[in-house]
């Protein structure tokens, strides 16, 4: 499974990261890698529950981050 990252900063200056493969899996940050982390987390913690959950069986983990944020 491969989780792609997305950054942006807001024009209020907080950067948003989003998890391409996961629809509603975004998350803030003060930094882009703050809100990087914080993304990876949480597409960490749905697989986890997928998992948990029998709706996913176990996979390879892929996280790609953006080159420049």
């Amino acid at each position: 499974m491969n989780f792609h990252l997305e950054v942006e900063q807001e024009d209020d200056g907080r950067w948003l990261a989003e998890v391409i493969q996961l629809p509603g899996a975004l998350a803030y940050g003060a930094s882009a890698a703050e809100a990087m982390a914080k993304a990876e987390a949480l597409a960490l913690r749905a697989l986890a529950e997928q998992l948990e959950h029998g709706e996913a069986a176990p996979v390879t983990i892929n996280i790609v981050l953006p080159t420049a944020a």
